[in-house]
């Protein structure tokens, strides 16, 4: 078996269709047919169950995918490896959108300090798009706020957060002395959308509780949810890390909901058998050191005033 016959047999499997492979592949749907038919042969198994123009991967086939991504995925970081003894190096790291919003421009920027001849190419997705990446290579590195599943990643907290309950400023919520879970669950509420770790801890509190969201909107980033919010259009939960500057302005008030707070980590998470680079070991190092780095500009702002 070559590589040639494995890079095949992974775009098969992500497809899940011959003719799309085949497609993507920039190759015939004969020869895609022929490469996967040369593998049934060789490992004396069927890969696939074809049922009518459907294709079902079997179990035979997803075992030999887990060691086959592996394989392909090794080879990739043999190159990358390498050319990052040469001129110039590349990483590809993901966040997830509040870690988007909130921090990583600040990790890009601390990155090219240290790290001027490095190539860094940056991606924001739901937690739940990142973890398929990281598992099909398309990511070295990825920070997320949400549950990571695979077994075949690790996962490292680098930073605490915490979700709030928010509103407009003028919302008639807030002249409650308390408020009730069973009230919270009457409001509108502005959620991400279904993959979001911050939609997900949501959830999963009040299901906890046996209280349904009423939703009034599912938007895909923090912005719009912002904006709903301040519309009074309904109200949201949201990271705290980033409603800084609409706290300040008046514009969003937060308020508590009695026996709820909703606290998390933001989480480094990458394959079990990435080779640790130079450069990916430095990234590690500068999200480790982040949050401390903040602090002490903080103290020192403080000092001065």
């Amino acid at each position: 078996m070559t590589l040639r016959h494995m890079k095949i047999f992974i775009c098969v499997c992500d497809e899940n269709n011959m003719t799309k492979a085949a497609a993507r592949l920039h190759m015939t749907q004969p020869s895609v047919s022929l490469a996967i038919h040369e593998m049934e042969i060789y490992y004396k198994t069927v890969l696939f169950e074809r049922l009518g123009r459907r294709l079902f991967i079997t179990e035979a086939g997803k075992q030999l995918l887990i060691y086959v991504r592996h394989i392909v995925n090794l080879n990739k970081q043999i190159e990358t490896t390498m050319q990052c003894y040469g001129v110039q190096c590349s990483l590809r790291v993901g966040a997830s959108m509040t870690i988007g919003e909130a921090v990583l421009i600040n990790l890009l920027e601390e990155m090219r300090k240290k790290n001027k001849n490095a190539e860094i190419l940056s991606e924001i997705h739901n937690t739940k798009e990142l973890e398929n990446m990281l598992l099909k290579d398309e990511l070295d590195i990825a920070m997320v706020e949400g549950r990571i599943r695979s077994e075949y990643l690790i996962v490292q907290p680098f930073m605490a957060d915490e979700l709030v309950f928010i509103t407009a400023a003028h919302n008639s919520i807030l002249e409650k002395k308390e408020i009730s879970l069973e009230d919270a669950a009457e409001l509108n509420f502005f959620v991400r959308e279904s993959g979001s770790g911050t939609r997900e801890l949501f959830e999963q509190m009040m299901q906890s509780h046996n209280k349904k969201i009423k939703i009034a909107g599912v938007y895909n980033n923090a912005e719009a949810i912002k904006k709903a919010v301040i519309a009074d259009l309904g109200v949201s939960v949201i990271s705290r890390r980033i409603i800084g500057p609409e706290l300040e302005q008046g514009k969003l008030k937060v308020f508590s909901v009695s026996d709820v707070i909703l606290k998390r980590s933001f989480n480094i998470v990458y394959h079990k058998n990435k080779y640790i680079s130079p450069l990916l070991k430095s990234w590690i190092k500068i999200c480790h050191d982040f949050e401390g780095a903040v602090l002490s500009s903080l103290n020192a702002k403080s000092a001065e005033k």
